[in-house]
């Protein structure tokens, strides 16, 4: 019983970390990667599309995305989707090729994608926070029908704690390594 909701409660936060992860793929550090763009949404026949099935991203040098549409009348609605998803991009229409150049990140771009990356840490944290209290509430319901001990109860909750704690260590790591990525242009 106490082992299930560990287990369960250790996987939930580890697709929390998973998913931090991911946002900060999103965040840019200066450098061309398709992983910026992954998370587009391109109307394609008035359904939303993720870029990736419309197009083919593409690194063309160490600041440059290149796009080549599969169809050319998708050019525009990519261009438009790449302006609107708010990452400080201006793609450039060459023919049936977008590039996208990085521009370089100055020092007040850079502070403020560290306000983003803390923020995204946070809500990950709150996130396993309440992945543990989800835990500690079952514990306590199993105490209350008598299913568990009260001495299985603590024990459940330490080791709830310590794997939260791992966890939070995690994202911490993560976090550090992206704010030295980011600040060290």
């Amino acid at each position: 019983m106490i082992e299930d909701i560990v287990k369960d409660g250790n996987l939930r936060m580890g697709k929390s970390v998973e998913s931090f992860q991911k946002a900060l793929t999103k965040i840019r550090t200066g450098r061309a990667h398709p992983s910026l763009l992954e998370h587009i949404v391109v109307s394609y026949y008035d359904v939303d599309t993720p870029l990736n099935q419309v197009a083919t991203v593409n690194i063309e040098d160490a600041r440059t995305l290149s796009i080549m549409p599969w169809e050319a009348g998708m050019i525009g609605p990519v261009e438009k989707a790449i302006m609107k998803a708010d990452l400080g991009l201006n793609p450039v229409t060459a023919g049936n090729v977008i590039r996208v150049p990085m521009p370089p990140l100055t020092e007040e771009r850079r502070r403020d994608l560290v306000k983003v990356v803390r923020g995204e840490a946070e809500a990950a944290k709150v996130a396993i926070r309440n992945i543990r209290r989800d835990a500690n509430s079952e514990f306590k319901e199993a105490l209350k029908e008598k299913m568990i001990t009260e001495d299985e109860l603590r024990s459940g909750e330490e080791k709830i704690q310590k794997i939260t704690d791992q966890h939070v260590k995690d994202i911490d790591k993560h976090l550090e390594v992206k704010e030295a990525d980011l600040m060290s242009m």
